[in-house]
């Protein structure tokens, strides 16, 4: 884990397709710039390979049904802990018991959107995912080809000028590739006025292949998810922190764990190729940046992430300076363990796929033996992946990173 303080290398300006002369937001270095339209210029190349890749994780371990399906509640799950290389197992419900005051979880409030639309190309049936809304009013759009029982499969992108028909007599226009990152798989697309609502009264939340069944979409909303003015939201959930409860956060509360809201809004991840993340929109708030600024400062508290996304957007706010400053726009960051974290000490997450990119972050966070260590014990303990499944702590090894104050005994 990169040392508190310690913040090398320069900074790029990410521009605000849309913003008629705003500020710039911020981006750490290793995320190159974007052309005004985001996605285009395409997202960093990950040519390092994660520590996990020769991992498999049993088709038996995803889970299949959320944790209230299966169990007493949303917070019925289990908790991996990785502190440094020490890994230990707990129930989530006592994660209260493994932060402590001053410690500061950095949440992403994005509302989970029904992004899931049936329609028509010519003859054709295909699902339409809407993953990210341009600030030129245009989508981003996969197809997908229906494979039965509410589950899709992939499908080729395009072709250019294809009419995509959709429910309520509404159409979308396909325009181009994403870029070269998501491949041919994502699309900008001329939508119909009003996507929002044509969501909510058409849309269902885009389901995965290792499900038993459609869930409503509550399901994949979270404790923290607020409505934008705009109608902006996710393509999917957040899912990492799926497990807190109200109750929860009020333990948290009341035993002086603070919180510090952000918002990334997810687009359709890949779920047959472990593609790095193109850009998406994301806004660090001035009361965030200032309370994760005082308790590092302070040095009264650990900044820890609630997901991968908390991670990209409050690492997207920081200088090369070591301070967060309010920031909102479009990040194609891309943290990995060369990159490094630079405001992040600890992140709860889910559990990955062995190839995704997602990896090279959490490697960043805990360095890659303790990664691969704690890997090894979820697998041995059967815990279980994905959206719906139990939950990975990784907080710094705090004896191993103290500082030797030897010089200064007297």
């Amino acid at each position: 884990m990169t040392a508190r303080g310690r913040c090398e290398g320069g900074d790029v300006a990410l521009a605000v397709p849309g913003a008629g002369g705003a500020e710039p937001a911020t981006a750490a270095a290793d995320s190159p710039a974007l052309d005004e339209r985001p996605g285009r210029a395409g997202t960093a190349a990950v040519a390092e390979a994660t520590a996990l890749e020769a991992l498999r994780v049993p088709d038996a371990l995803s889970a299949r049904v959320p944790a209230e399906q299966r169990g007493a509640g949303r917070d019925d799950v289990r908790l991996l802990v990785s502190r440094g290389r020490a890994v230990t197992h707990h129930a989530f419900r006592e994660l209260p018991e493994q932060l402590r005051a001053g410690d500061v979880l950095v949440v992403n409030t994005s509302m989970t959107l029904p992004a899931a639309v049936n329609g028509r190309v010519g003859g054709e049936r295909v699902v339409v995912h809407f993953s990210t809304r341009g600030a030129d009013g245009r989508w981003a759009v996969e197809l997908r080809a229906p494979r039965g029982a509410g589950v899709t499969g992939p499908r080729p992108g395009g072709p250019a000028g294809a009419l995509v028909r959709l429910p309520g007599g509404r159409a979308l226009v396909l325009e181009e590739p994403l870029g070269p990152a998501a491949g041919a798989r994502l699309w900008w697309a001329q939508a119909p006025d009003r996507v929002p609502e044509l969501l909510r009264r058409y849309g269902r939340p885009i389901r995965y292949g290792y499900t038993d069944r459609d869930q409503p979409l509550s399901a994949y909303r979270t404790v923290f998810a607020v409505d934008s003015p705009d109608g902006s939201g996710s393509a999917e959930m957040p899912s990492a922190s799926r497990p807190f409860t109200v109750p929860l956060v009020a333990e948290l509360v009341r035993r002086g764990v603070l919180f510090a809201p952000l918002s990334l809004h997810t687009g359709v991840a890949s779920a047959e190729a472990h593609e790095p993340p193109y850009p998406e929109r994301f806004a660090v708030p001035a009361a965030t940046a200032w309370l994760v600024n005082a308790v590092r400062a302070a040095g009264s508290g650990r900044v820890v992430a609630v997901g991968t996304t908390a991670v990209r957007a409050l690492e997207s706010a920081v200088g090369a300076d070591g301070v967060v400053r309010p920031a909102e726009g479009w990040t194609d960051l891309v943290v990995t363990p060369r990159r490094e974290v630079r405001v992040v000490d600890g992140l709860l997450t889910g559990l990955h796929e062995p190839q995704a990119s997602h990896l090279l972050m959490l490697e960043a966070v805990a360095g890659r033996e303790a990664l691969r260590r704690g890997y090894e014990a979820a697998l041995q303990e059967r815990y279980l992946w994905h959206e719906f499944g139990d939950v990975h702590l990784i907080l710094p090894d705090e004896e191993r990173n103290a500082p030797d104050c030897s010089s200064n005994e007297w």
